[in-house]
C-alpha cells in the first residue's frame, strides 16, 4: 500500500501513523500492570522490545511526513524561510504541550508531590519538538546528498562521543548507566529536572546528548520521504 488518496495523502503513511498510536496506546494501557507481556514493556537498558520502537517511528514519520507536506510548496517557489518560521512556531507549542503534560495539575488540588524545582525538562513531546525543528533547519538549507552526509555524520558524532569521550571519575566508553556520557550530561546540565522513576538518578530517556540518536532517526525519515517522491518504479519503493 503505497499509492495516495484522492486528496493527495500516502495511505502506507496514514496507517502505519495509526498502527503506531494503537500501539503506543497498547503500551501505555496493558489492560494489567500486574501481568504485562515482556514485549510491552520497556528494556530497563540494554536491548529493545516492541515498546521501544514506537517512539522511533513517530520521529520517523515526522521526518518522512516534512518531506511530503512541503514538496508542492517548495515546487510553487513558496519561501523556505516562511515554511521554517512555520516549524519553528509548531516545535515551540509541541514543546510547552509536552512541559503542560509532565507538569499539570502544578500544584494545584493540594498535589504534594509537584515542585518547579524537580520537574522534569524533557519527554516525549519535547523531543518531538527539537528533533523537528533541528530536521527542519536542516532539511530547509540543504540537498538531498548533504542531508545523507549530516545524517551519517550525526551517527558518527553520537558513537565518538559515546566512545571517545572522558567522563570525569569514570573514563570514556562507558555504556552502563552509571559513567556514561548521556548520564553525565543530563545529571549535570538537567540536575534535578530529569526522569524520577530513570534507572539510575540523573539520567533521562529523552536526554541532551541521546538527542542525537532521535535526530538521526527524523533524519531517515526525510531521506524515505525522498526515496518515495523519487522517480523509482512502486516495487522498488516497497522493497
Amino acid at each position: 500500500m503505497t499509492g495516495a488518496d484522492p486528496k493527495g495523502r500516502l495511505v502506507s503513511l496514514d496507517a502505519f501513523r495509526g498502527a503506531a498510536i494503537a500501539a503506543m496506546i497498547l503500551v501505555n494501557n496493558p489492560g494489567s500492570y500486574v501481568e504485562i507481556y515482556d514485549q510491552l514493556e520497556h528494556s530497563m537498558w540494554h536491548g529493545w522490545t516492541f515498546a521501544d520502537c514506537i517512539f522511533p517511528a513517530f520521529l520517523w514519520m515526522v521526518g518522512t511526513s516534512m518531506v511530503l507536506s512541503t514538496a508542492k510548496r517548495i515546487e510553487r517557489g513558496e519561501p523556505r524561510t516562511q515554511m521554517m518560521a512555520h516549524v519553528l512556531k509548531r516545535s515551540v507549542i509541541i514543546f510547552v504541550l509536552g512541559l503542560l503534560i509532565v507538569g499539570f495539575p502544578f500544584g494545584l488540588f493540594l498535589d504534594p508531590y509537584f515542585s518547579f524545582a524537580e520537574m522534569r525538562i524533557p519527554g516525549v513531546l519535547q523531543r518531538i519538538a527539537v528533533c523537528y525543528l533541528l530536521a527542519g533547519a536542516i532539511f530547509f538549507t540543504t540537498n538531498v546528498r548533504e542531508q545523507i552526509l549530516i545524517t551519517l555524520g550525526v551517527l558518527v558524532c553520537y558513537w565518538f562521543l559515546l566512545e571517545m569521550v572522558h567522563v570525569p571519575g569514570y573514563g570514556a566508553g562507558i555504556l552502563e548507566p552509571e559513567g556514561n556520557l548521556c548520564w553525565y550530561v543530563d545529571f549535570l546540565v538537567l540536575k534535578d529536572h530529569t526522569y524520577h522513576q530513570s534507572i539510575i538518578q540523573g539520567f533521562d530517556p529523552e536526554g541532551i546528548v541521546s538527542t542525537l540518536g532521535a535526530l538521526a532517526t527524523t533524519l531517515f525519515g526525510i531521506l524515505t520521504g525522498h526515496w518515495l517522491r523519487s522517480p523509482h518504479a512502486p516495487n522498488a519503493k516497497t522493497l
